[in-house]
């Protein structure tokens, strides 16, 4: 007894790859890049970074650099 094969129906999907993620999958990363991005920006808020002068001085001369940077 043959075993039958499975064939596409549609000959112009053999190439075309549908990947489908779910919201929180893009969400997630983009409010943590967002917070991320603030606290570099605003190193006044980043209670911790008070602590050590160097990472304190570190983080407002990238916070320079990237206002700097922006049109």
């Amino acid at each position: 007894m043959s075993a039958r094969s499975h064939t596409r129906r549609d000959p112009a999907d053999a190439g075309s790859v549908e990947i489908q993620l779910p919201w929180w999958a893009i969400a997630l990363p983009a409010v943590a890049f967002a917070a991320l991005l603030l606290l570099i920006l605003n190193p006044a808020d980043a209670h911790a970074a008070s602590s050590e002068p160097f990472v304190a001085h570190l983080l407002e001369r990238i916070q320079e650099t990237v206002q700097r940077m922006a049109p």
